[in-house]
């Protein structure tokens, strides 16, 4: 008979314990006898199964005008080009046909009323919406409001019955960068297709809009799957899934669903989204301006002009300053600024701390309802030198013009007989560089041209289709 000793008893209890502490800390039971890895699941089919059938498949029709001339995609209008003449004669002056186009799309039930929300860019200019739910069964919907600037929208559809699946609106802001997360669509029109991925980053901006503000993943995302969600392994939407990167592999953007919940609050209730305003144009600050301001780290937002009789104006803010926090929130760059703004209530007082002239300055502001009229007023820049307007980038004018580029300024006027008309530049012209300077919007073109030294040539990188080229514009 063996004897055991002390020693043997005490070596076999410390790897029972460590068996123990391996079970507790690396996996668990599911309740049926199996054991699975917390950081791995072995399984999304029961997130997968419950999912599924709040996500809709949109389909749309619309209405679009095709060109009467048939090759006037190739070769441009009759009137330019070699070929005018050629046009003219055989086809004359055919009018524009309208031909009826069709798109899908993806959505979420988000209240057993019937309220679905999905991307704008599925519902925008569609004449008719259906909806088709995961039993089958298929609805006319109706637009409760878009909000173009967030690329979301809310549709409702009238359903006999109030038991529809539901999803819940999670928190976006407590997703991490590699947080495991299901994409749930309808891409290609293959409905109810599940793909799994993580969190690749948060706060990401791609140059779609102001309000920019993404999560990434790489949980693959096809056409078609706009407007499906983005959820947790809580079964909770974090993120309403609306871009990709053509040709990218592993690179797909949600809307967080803390944006969501405030825009979609407020489409339900007033149809429409009202937002903060400032009234001041910012740029980014580059470490050589925050040297030339006296900051340590380059952070915050320089105001490069402030709209007379403004929030910012009556409140005692001017041009140069440095936005470091505002109504309490820390601004760490200036594409946080508009959103913070964007967010508030309008008619709330708040504090906005700046950096001026080396020193810390607090000033109360009052903020404003922003309207299209001060989006234009807010966005103007200078066309007198050189003869030409501009325009941002906003994804309504790229599907307008045609244009692939995100960042830069659209050239929307040339005046005959003008500087830039005697350099060759064109409307639809993108505007990507002053002075080797990039340049992102209208407001970095304001400061990049009042930076120019007058009586010196400016160099411009434009875009025009395909091609990239300079020009040099000399002041008269």
């Amino acid at each position: 008979m063996k004897h055991w000793t002390l020693k043997s008893i005490g070596k076999i209890s410390l790897l029972i314990a460590f068996l123990l502490i391996s079970l507790i800390f690396l996996g668990g039971c599911d309740g049926r006898g199996k054991t699975e890895f917390v950081g791995f699941p072995q399984s999304f089919a029961d997130l997968a199964e419950k999912i599924r059938p709040a996500v809709v498949n949109i389909s749309t029709t619309s209405t679009v005008k095709v060109p009467g001339n048939p090759f006037r995609h190739f070769f441009g209008p009759e009137e330019e080009g070699p070929f005018g003449d050629f046009f003219k004669h055989f086809f004359g002056d055919m009018p524009d046909r309208e031909l009826k186009q069709q798109s899908l799309g993806s959505g979420i039930i988000t209240d057993k009323d019937g309220y679905i929300v999905t991307n704008n860019h599925v519902v925008d200019n569609a004449e008719e919406i259906k909806v088709k739910i995961s039993d089958g069964r298929e609805f006319k919907a109706k637009v409760i409001g878009r909000d173009p600037k967030t690329d979301l929208a809310l549709i409702k559809i009238s359903s006999p019955f109030r038991n529809l699946p539901v999803l819940p609106l999670g928190d976006s802001d407590k997703m991490r960068v590699g947080d495991w997360v299901l994409a749930v669509g309808n891409p290609f029109g293959l409905e109810h297709t599940v793909t799994q991925g993580i969190i690749s980053a948060t706060g990401r901006v791609i140059g779609s809009g102001p309000y920019d503000n993404f999560l990434q993943t790489d949980a693959p995302i096809n056409p078609g799957n706009s407007g499906g969600p983005l959820v947790n392994l809580k079964g909770e939407v974090i993120g309403i899934n609306t871009a990709i990167v053509p040709g990218g592999q592993g690179l797909g953007f949600a809307i967080p669903s803390g944006v969501a919940k405030m825009v979609l609050k407020q489409l339900q209730e007033k149809g429409k989204v009202v937002r903060g305003w400032l009234g001041v144009t910012i740029q980014t600050v580059t470490p050589d301006l925050a040297a030339s301001f006296g900051l340590k780290e380059a952070k915050g937002a320089l105001v490069s002009d402030v709209m007379e009789g403004g929030p910012a104006a009556k409140g005692g803010i001017r041009r140069g300053d440095i936005v470091l926090s505002f109504d309490g929130k820390n601004v760490t760059d200036s594409m946080e600024l508009p959103r913070i703004v964007a967010e508030t209530p309008v008619g709330k007082e708040v504090d906005v701390t700046v950096l001026r002239e080396g020193k810390e300055v607090h000033c109360k502001v009052r903020v404003e309802e922003l309207t299209e009229q001060r989006i234009t007023a807010q966005t103007e820049a200078p066309t007198e030198s050189f003869g030409m307007t501009f325009i941002d980038i906003t994804p309504k004018v790229r599907q307008q013009l045609g244009i692939k580029e995100k960042a830069g300024v659209v050239v929307a006027g040339v005046e005959p007989g003008s500087i830039a008309e005697d350099a060759g530049i064109r409307a639809g012209d993108v505007i990507k560089e002053v002075n080797r300077k990039p340049v992102r919007n209208l407001a970095d073109l304001s400061s990049a041209l009042e930076k120019s030294a007058k009586g010196q040539p400016v160099l411009l990188l434009l875009k025009r289709g395909s091609q990239t080229f300079y020009v040099t514009l000399e002041a008269s």
